[in-house]
C-alpha cells in the first residue's frame, strides 16, 4: 500500500472567504482529529508541492469560484483531478460545489452577479445552478436562510442520520438533474424541500456524492460545515469556542436573521450527524467524540532547579511588566511568566487562558477568541509556570513525569561519555501546545537568548509543523519536541549546519535502540532521506510467519515491497543566524503509542524476538525515551563539531537508511533517466545518484554510466515507494 494519507488540505487563497475557511477547518478538525491533520493550503502549494502522496482529501470552502479558477485552472486542476481519480477525495462546499461541477450557472440574467462557464474538475458531470434561493448579496447575510434538507437515508446508511435538518445557506446552487446521472456514479445525499428560484431538473439535489475513478467527491450547495452553538458553553473544561452567530447578528441588520440563527442552533446535532455520515461515506475515519482541546499551561524547569533562575535572568531584557505581572511579548506569541511562589494547584483555574469570556471583557491578554468567536491560538497569551525551587510534580503535569525524565537524563549522561552541551537540561513542557517548533522558532527574541540543548516538549499539539504543506498529526501518544542548537559560524566549513537533520535522525535510532540496555535493540526502524523515520509495518508482520527482525536485518534491495515500511516520525529543522551562530530549531515528532494514522513504536514490540521470559519488553515510556534521544543527540553533535560528518557518521547513517543502491527515476531531468542511489555527499549532505543503463541482452541488469547527480532535500521530494525523485518548483 502507499504511505498512509493523513492530511486534509483546505484551500485558503483567492476566492475563499475567511468565515468559510474557519468554519471548514473547525468542523473537519472536530470530526476527523486525531486521525487526520486538517490544514489550510494556498493555491501555489497545490500547484507546486508534492502533497498528493500524504493527502486524504482536498477541500474547497465557500467564497467565489471564479477566484479558484484564476488560481488553479490548468496544472492545479490537473493535479487535483489526478489525485481524486487515483483514490483521493474532493469536498466542495457552496462555491466549492460550483467549482467541482461540469458547469457553473450562477444568477443568470443578473448583470451584476452572473457567472456562467464550464469547470475543469467536473466531478459532478452536470450543471450546478444557483442561487437556489433569491436575495444573494456578496459579503452579506441578506440572502441567508436556514434551508431545510431532506436526507437520502439509503445513500447515507452509516450511523445516526436525520430524516430532515436545517443547514446554513447563502448563495449555493442545486445540482441539476442529479437523479439522471446515477449511471455515472452520482448519488443524491440530500435534497431541498422548499421551492427553488431556479430550474433544478430532476432531484432538487442539495448535496451529491460522485464516484470518480478510484476516488470520490462530495459537493454541496448549502453549508453543512457551518456551526451555530447558539450561546456560549459554560463548562470551561470543554473549552469549545463560540461561533459566528454572535458576529453575524451584530454585523447584519437583516430582518429575521436572529430567527435563522436560533433555528440552526437548534438543529446542531442533526447537522453534525449528517456531516459525519457524509465523511464516512467518503471513506474517512470519523472521530466519535468531538472535542477540540484547549491550550494548557506551560511548565519551565531545569535538571538543576536553580538553573531555571539563571535562565530567567538571561531573558531579563525582553521581560516587561504590566500591572505587576511579567510578560514576554515576541514575534508570534505572548508569554505570561508566573513564578512558583505566586501560584498553586488551587489557583490554576484563574491562570488558565479563557476562550469563553464575554466579549465586553475580551482583551488581548488572554481570551484568544477572534471577533467571530473561533479560536485563534496564536493570540492566546501562554501561561508559563516557572519552577525555580523544584521540578513539576505528577499533579502539576499528570501526562509527563518530570522526575522520571530528569533522573533518566542524569543516568544516560553518566553512561554516555562525550556529551558536553547539556541537551534537555532545560525543559519547556505543555500538555497541549500549538507547536513546540513554532513556540521556539517563531519567537526570535526568546530564541536568540536560549542555550543549546533547550528543549520544548508537548503531549498534544494543535498545529504541528512539517516540510512544505505537511503537518504531522500530533495526538496524545506521540513524542513531540524541539531542540535549540546554537551552531558556531566559525565551524560552518568543517561542520555544515545542514547535517543537523541527519544527526537528529541518528539520535532517534540510537535513542530508541539503547533506551533500556538491549531490550529494544532489534526494533525495526529506518531512515528515509532526508528527514523521515520509518518502521516495519506491523500489519505485514502479523500476517506472515516470520519474525519481524527477519526483514529488519536484511540489506535493503533496490525494489522494496510497498507495504513493508510505514512512516512513524519526521524531523524539521529551521535556522536563524547572527554574527556568531546559526541558531537551529530541530523539531521531532515520533509516534510512540498512538497507532493512528500509521503505527507506533510500541505496536512493534509484540513482534520482537521473545526474551527469556517469553514476553515482549515493556512499552517505551515518553520520559525515558526523550532522555535517551536527547543524550544521544548531545553526544553525536559534540563529536560532529570536532570531526564534521566524517566516514564514521556516514557508516552509521547507511546502516539504517532505506536507500542504499535503490534504483530511482529522476522525473525532473530530460528523458527521466534511471539512476542508482550511491549515498550522501560529505560537503553539504546532498543525495548522490549515478545514472544507470540496462545491459544489452540482459533484461533487468543495470550498470552505471559514471554520470552523477547531487540532489538537494529542499528542492526534491523522494517518493520512496515508487522510486521517484521529483523536483520541487
Amino acid at each position: 500500500m502507499a504511505p498512509t494519507r493523513m492530511n486534509v488540505l483546505v484551500y485558503s487563497d483567492i476566492g475563499s472567504t475567511v468565515d468559510s475557511v474557519r468554519h471548514c477547518l473547525y468542523t473537519l478538525r472536530e470530526l476527523l482529529s486525531p486521525t487526520y491533520a486538517v490544514i489550510p493550503v494556498s493555491g501555489d502549494q497545490i500547484i507546486k508541492e508534492p502533497w498528493p502522496s500524504s493527502c486524504a482529501a482536498v477541500v474547497f470552502p465557500g467564497g467565489a469560484d471564479k477566484g479558484y479558477c484564476r488560481t488553479l485552472n490548468g496544472e492545479g486542476n490537473r493535479r487535483i483531478r489526478r489525485f481524486v481519480e487515483a483514490g483521493g477525495i474532493y469536498i466542495g462546499f457552496c462555491a466549492g460545489g460550483y467549482y467541482g461541477s461540469g458547469k457553473c450557472e450562477f444568477e443568470v440574467g443578473n448583470r451584476l452577479l452572473e457567472v456562467i462557464g464550464d469547470r475543469e474538475l467536473a466531478f459532478f458531470p452536470g450543471i450546478d445552478r444557483g442561487g437556489a434561493f433569491p436575495g444573494f448579496v456578496y459579503n452579506s447575510e441578506k440572502g441567508a436562510r436556514a434551508a431545510e434538507l431532506q436526507v437520502n437515508k439509503t445513500a447515507l446508511s452509516s450511523g445516526a442520520v436525520p430524516n430532515v435538518f436545517r443547514s446554513y445557506y447563502n448563495g449555493g446552487g442545486v445540482f441539476v438533474d442529479a437523479a439522471k446521472h446515477r449511471n455515472k456514479g452520482v448519488e443524491i445525499l440530500a435534497s431541498y424541500t422548499e421551492d427553488l428560484a431556479v430550474d433544478a431538473g430532476e432531484g432538487a439535489a442539495a448535496a451529491v456524492y460522485c464516484k470518480v475513478g478510484a476516488g470520490a467527491a462530495l459537493l454541496t450547495g448549502p453549508h453543512p460545515e457551518f456551526v451555530f452553538c447558539g450561546k456560549p458553553i459554560d463548562d470551561w473544561s470543554l473549552m469549545k469556542p463560540r461561533f459566528a452567530a454572535a458576529k453575524m447578528e451584530k454585523k447584519e441588520d437583516v430582518p429575521g436573521f436572529q430567527h435563522i440563527i436560533d433555528v440552526l442552533a437548534g438543529d446542531e446535532k442533526h447537522r453534525t450527524d449528517f456531516m459525519k455520515a457524509c465523511l464516512t461515506k467518503l471513506g474517512l475515519s470519523v472521530t466519535e467524540e468531538q472535542n477540540v482541546p484547549s491550550l494548557s499551561h506551560i511548565h519551565l524547569s531545569s535538571l538543576q532547579a536553580s538553573k531555571t533562575s539563571e535562565l530567567l535572568r538571561s531573558l531579563k531584557e525582553i521581560v516587561t511588566s504590566e500591572e505587576g505581572e511579567e510578560y514576554i511579548e515576541d514575534d508570534n506569541d505572548k508569554f505570561h511568566i508566573i513564578k512558583r511562589s505566586v501560584w498553586s494547584l488551587g489557583s490554576l483555574y484563574q491562570a488558565l487562558p479563557s476562550l469563553l469570556k464575554d466579549e465586553k471583557t475580551d482583551h488581548d491578554t488572554g481570551s484568544g477568541s477572534d471577533k467571530d468567536g473561533i479560536a485563534d491560538y496564536n493570540t492566546i497569551t501562554k501561561e508559563v509556570l516557572v519552577h525555580e525551587l523544584d521540578h513539576p510534580t505528577i499533579e502539576d503535569t499528570p501526562y509527563f513525569d518530570h522526575e522520571s525524565y530528569y533522573n533518566n537524563v542524569s543516568l544516560f549522561n553518566t553512561a554516555t561519555p562525550g556529551a558536553q552541551s547539556s541537551f534537555g537540561h532545560h525543559l519547556l513542557y505543555g500538555e497541549v501546545l500549538t507547536s513546540t517548533n513554532t513556540l521556539l522558532e517563531k519567537n526570535t527574541q526568546l530564541l536568540r537568548r536560549l542555550p543549546t540543548g533547550f528543549t520544548a516538549v508537548a503531549t498534544s499539539q494543535l498545529a504541528g509543523r512539517g516540510r512544505g504543506s505537511n503537518v504531522w498529526v500530533s495526538p496524545p501518544g506521540s513524542l513531540m519536541f524541539s531542540i535549540v542548537i546554537r551552531h558556531p559560524m566559525s565551524l560552518m566549513q568543517q561542520a555544515p549546519v545542514v547535517f543537523v537533520q541527519y544527526l537528529a535522525a541518528l539520535a532517534i535510532i540510537e535513542g530508541v535502540k539503547s533506551c533500556d540496555k538491549d531490550l529494544y535493540k532489534d526494533i525495526p526502524i529506518r531512515l528515509k532521506w532526508p528527514n523521515d523515520i520509518y518502521a516495519l509495518n506491523p500489519a505485514r508482520a502479523a500476517s506472515t510467519s516470520f519474525s519481524i527482525t527477519d526483514t529488519a536485518n536484511e540489506s535493503i534491495k533496490s525494489t522494496i515491497n510497498q507495504d513493508q515500511y510505514i512512516k512513524i516520525g519526521g524531523i524539521l529543522v529551521n535556522s536563524h543566524y547572527n554574527a556568531q551562530d546559526y541558531i537551529a530549531v530541530c523539531g521531532i515528532g515520533l509516534n510512540l503509542s498512538n497507532n493512528a494514522p500509521t503505527t507506533s513504536l510500541n505496536a512493534l514490540l509484540p513482534f520482537l524476538p521473545t526474551q527469556t521470559t517469553q514476553t515482549p519488553p515493556p512499552p517505551l515510556a515518553p520520559e525515558k525515551l526523550l532522555a535517551s534521544i536527547l543524550t544521544s543527540f548531545d553526544r553525536l553533535y559534540t563529536r560532529f563539531l570536532r570531526t564534521g560528518f566524517d566516514d564514521h557518521f556516514l557508516d552509521m547513517y547507511y546502516a539504517h537508511w532505506l536507500h542504499q543502491d535503490q534504483t530511482i527515476t529522476l522525473e525532473a531531468e530530460e528523458g527521466q533517466p534511471r539512476a542508482r542511489i550511491r549515498g550522501l555527499s560529505q560537503d553539504y549532505g546532498l543525495l548522490v545518484a549515478e545514472e544507470v543503463e540496462e545491459v544489452v541482452g540482459r533484461a533487468g541488469e543495470w550498470r552505471g554510466t559514471g554520470r552523477l547527480w547531487k540532489l538537494q532535500s529542499d528542492s526534491n521530494s523522494f517518493d520512496f515507494f515508487r522510486g521517484l525523485v521529483r523536483r520541487k518548483l
